[in-house]
């Protein structure tokens, strides 16, 4: 076996071990006992998996905060996946002015710590509109701030596919929706489930705005709840907390685990090509 192909496993293995063994160490901590979790080992001695249930009976909120995560990341995903198919199809292969203007614009947004930058006008809006402490309103300001990349994404995709195929469709008399629905979307499905995952992970994973604009804990999506529970619920214990965190990433981990190949050949197929 040639020597650089044994360093380049080497380095892989090494970087996936970085990512994996934090979870698989706060996954052990989660069934540890609580006099084991303070000892110096990894392993546990007994196995104990009685957290899990005690911080789904101590935080009341926690399954109306679960789906406030669903709901919130679903809608995220369906929307922002929506604007973005139309927005890539409408730049690639529609005549429309100031094309390149709208491209430029999205592509300087993705620069910008918008979160940050945009948050007193997010929170004015949303104020406005009647949306604090309404776990639903958070779709919007997701949507705004993941759309950006989203139709850079599928902009890509749809730069991949030949010209002379939509031709051919308008041809035989397609208009752009049927060339959309029923010529070109079966072609980029595997960009589309990019960037499902990137919305998924952006919106599941989301704190700054969901801290600030939600006040009520009935209100809060996962991460605000995992902060909470580290911090202003009281002392928790270790294990506990380590239950309330796999709980929190389990879905997203799942979620990729089933997508991951089609995530991979939407990345090869063009979904990051400029």
């Amino acid at each position: 076996m040639p020597v650089w192909t044994i360093v380049r496993h080497a380095v892989l293995i090494f970087f996936c071990a970085l990512v994996i063994f934090p979870i698989l160490w706060v996954l052990l901590l989660s069934i540890k006992s609580l006099p084991d979790a303070y000892q110096n080992h990894i392993w546990p001695n007994a196995f104990d998996f009685s957290h899990y249930g005690y911080a789904w009976d101590k935080i009341p909120t926690l399954r109306q905060n679960y789906w406030n995560s669903i709901f919130v990341t679903t809608m995220t995903v369906i929307v922002t996946t929506i604007i973005a198919t139309l927005a890539g199809y409408g730049l690639v292969f529609l005549r429309a002015p100031g094309k390149a203007i709208v491209i430029a614009l999205f592509v300087a947004s993705m620069f910008f710590p918008t979160r940050v930058t945009a948050f007193i006008g997010i929170f004015q809006m949303q104020d406005q509109l009647g949306l604090i402490n309404q776990a639903w309103g958070l779709v919007f300001p997701y949507t705004a701030l993941s759309v950006a990349i989203s139709v850079f994404v599928m902009r890509g995709v749809f730069q991949t596919i030949p010209r002379d195929l939509v031709d051919s469709g308008r041809m035989d008399g397609a208009g752009p929706m049927r060339l959309l629905l029923g010529i070109l979307l079966p072609l980029v499905r595997n960009g589309i489930v990019v960037v499902i995952i990137i919305n998924f992970v952006t919106a599941w994973g989301e704190y700054l705005l969901a801290s600030r604009l939600m006040n009520e804990q009935g209100q809060w999506t996962l991460p605000v709840v995992l902060a909470s529970a580290s911090g202003g619920m009281g002392a928790w214990a270790w294990p506990r907390l380590a239950a309330v965190y796999i709980m929190a990433i389990t879905p997203g981990l799942l979620f990729f685990g089933i997508t991951q190949r089609w995530y991979m050949r939407g990345l090869q197929e063009g979904a990051l090509k400029a």
